[in-house]
């Protein structure tokens, strides 16, 4: 039979992971490919690249649809294991798990939402979409699931590592001139995050205050008052205050009417600028698309 697509590995995913165990997701695919009774070519098969099967890819795709709809976790790396919500759904024995279905999890049509190229947030049609629309749908796909990966590694790591996270990426921006010089300047780690003074530029003509911590919660007004106010201390007009979860409406309208300079980044922002700076992520393959050369035609030139 014809390799199945990941929606159609939706389903049998879920029934291979019943027993509620933790699976290395190896395992998992070498079960569906043996449920699906693919022949040793078809396991085999490659994408395009060559560096991962097409069953293996599709299968990857369906765990972290399912993850993003909250019936599958991954408790450990290369991990899965049933949800609480993913057993709830194979006791009602569902004829097919799809796209459509997860669409009824609010945190599935979110993701939806921040990878797709449509304005309204909606699936392009593979049918009706150019190849190049296509392709940046698959790459706002790709960049959203890298984030919210990053965004999961930021919330478990250690205040040291995260510390050491910041000063990498704020000097990947621009800021504190050296690792060096940034690292002295913020090494103040203590309540679960970091607080200090950075250069703006590399002749540290002006400084700015930085905080950075990892709250669960949503960050309000409060604590961002109360930050710039600390900033008097150092008589500094700018500052960044950066948080693996979110900053409220009143924090965010908070900023709009001081007189200091302060930037909120949060979370997933701070996600994305991770892999705009390439801080905590690595090159899997590149695809350069390339167009004919008018230019070097012109035989009048």
């Amino acid at each position: 039979m014809p390799i199945p697509d990941y929606q159609e590995c939706m389903l049998p995913l879920l029934e291979v992971l019943a027993d509620g165990k933790d699976y290395p997701l190896r395992a998992v695919t070498t079960a569906l490919a043996d449920r699906f009774g693919l022949t040793d070519a078809e396991r085999k098969e490659q994408l395009p690249s060559g560096q991962q099967s097409v069953i293996a890819n599709r299968v990857a795709w369906a765990k972290t649809y399912l993850k993003k709809a909250g019936l599958v976790v991954q408790p450990n790396r290369g991990v899965v294991r049933l949800s609480d919500e993913g057993q709830a759904v194979l006791a009602k024995k569902p004829a097919k798990i799809d796209n459509e279905f997860l669409r009824h999890y609010q945190s599935f049509t979110e993701f939806l939402d921040r990878t797709s190229a449509e304005p309204d947030g909606g699936d392009i049609d593979a049918d009706t979409a150019t190849p190049e629309e296509a392709l940046e749908d698959s790459y706002l796909k790709l960049r959203a699931a890298l984030a919210d990966d990053l965004l999961e590694r930021l919330k478990a790591c250690s205040p040291s590592f995260f510390e050491r996270l910041v000063v990498d990426l704020l000097v990947a921006m621009g800021y504190g001139g050296s690792l060096a010089d940034a690292g002295q300047a913020i090494g103040r780690s203590g309540d679960g995050g970091i607080d200090g003074i950075i250069k703006e530029d590399k002749l540290g003509l002006d400084v700015v205050c930085i905080q950075a911590k990892r709250w669960k919660d949503t960050v309000g007004r409060p604590e961002v008052q109360g930050f710039a106010g600390s900033m008097e201390g150092f008589r500094a007009r700018k500052g960044v205050l950066l948080t693996t979860s979110t900053f409220s409406k009143e924090a965010h309208e908070y900023v709009t009417r001081i007189e200091r300079k302060i930037v909120l980044i949060d979370g997933r922002q701070l996600a994305q600028l991770m892999i705009d700076h390439d801080i905590g992520v690595a090159t899997a393959r590149s695809f350069v698309v390339k167009k004919v050369d008018l230019d070097y035609f012109d035989e009048e030139g």
